[in-house]
């Protein structure tokens, strides 16, 4: 037993080799690839790929447990909305990103392992956990940086969820290197990118906001925008933005990254780093939900 004992430990606790997953046959995520073929993906290795490519590997693992949980979460629904299609979900922002093992072997070369580990323990330590509200499971949406606080759901996407409520996530100034962006553009190029009339002085008339400052529609000289549709003409990171002009040159000023809806994922990690536990994080980003196991 003395000798035994120390090589149990050693074994348990010291891991140079890459931890072993075992499935059950019935547990599938058809994947569609970029290249349109259609991958059959455990499920839990499907999580692991997410985590790879939604979330750095560089993160405290309480958020990476919460990015696993809600990753789960959003699958299964897609899985439900899918289940007459030939595939569940694509590998792309579209739905999740999704790397697989070969992309991953090639991108961390020697620090394969170590990575793909870390990313094991975190789905691991939650296996088969996803979030419900009312017995259903939750639209699990996630983002990389709020611009201060979350977005209620029906600012963005036009639907109420009572668990997604605009919270506080001021936390994330203090994390994200993405939380303030400017964008640079010649007069020229601002109103070609937005097709419209162009003279010396930009006119903007901020229409409607979201409760929190997002751009919800916006006027500019002659034309009346979404503020979306803003975001994705000038290719900024999110709809809460301000445009200025110093004579023929204007800067479009961001905060934030992403739709705004459900859990920061910066927020997780500043969230993290303070002590906060994955299941406390997942309830502070969606209200009233329950964690519930597969």
């Amino acid at each position: 037993m003395i000798i035994i004992i120390p090589v149990l430990i050693v074994n348990i606790f010291i891991r140079d080799d890459e931890i072993k997953f075992l499935y059950h046959e019935n547990m599938f995520i058809r994947v569609k690839r970029s290249d349109n073929n259609i991958d059959n993906v455990p499920f839990e290795q499907y999580i692991i790929g997410v985590l790879a490519g939604e979330m750095p590997v560089s993160f405290d693992l309480e958020a990476l447990k919460a990015q696993a949980v809600a990753s789960r979460s959003y699958v299964m629904k897609k899985m439900a909305y899918n289940k007459d299609n030939d595939y569940d979900v694509v590998d792309t922002v579209d739905n999740q990103v999704y790397l697989d093992t070969n992309y991953l072997k090639e991108a961390w070369k020697d620090k394969y392992t170590e990575y793909i580990n870390k990313l094991k323990t975190a789905v691991l330590e939650t296996k088969g956990e996803y979030l419900e509200y009312n017995n259903e499971v939750v639209e699990a949406f996630f983002f990389s940086t709020s611009a201060g606080f979350t977005e209620n759901s029906e600012d963005i996407f036009g639907k109420k969820l009572n668990y997604l409520r605009s919270v506080d996530s001021n936390w994330d100034s203090e994390v994200s290197p993405l939380f303030n962006s400017n964008n640079y553009f010649t007069l020229n190029d601002f109103c070609n990118k937005l097709s419209i009339n162009c003279t010396n002085k930009i006119n903007i008339n901020i229409i409607n906001t979201t409760s929190t400052g997002r751009i919800k529609k916006i006027k500019i000289n002659d034309k009346t925008f979404e503020g979306s549709k803003v975001r994705e003409l000038l290719n900024l990171k999110s709809t809460f933005f301000s445009i200025s002009q110093d004579a023929s040159n204007i800067t479009v000023t961001t905060k934030g990254y992403g739709h705004g809806v459900g859990m920061s994922q910066y927020g997780a990690l500043a969230m993290a780093k303070k002590g906060y536990k994955y299941d406390q994080i997942l309830k502070y980003y969606y209200q009233g939900v329950e964690i519930k196991k597969i």
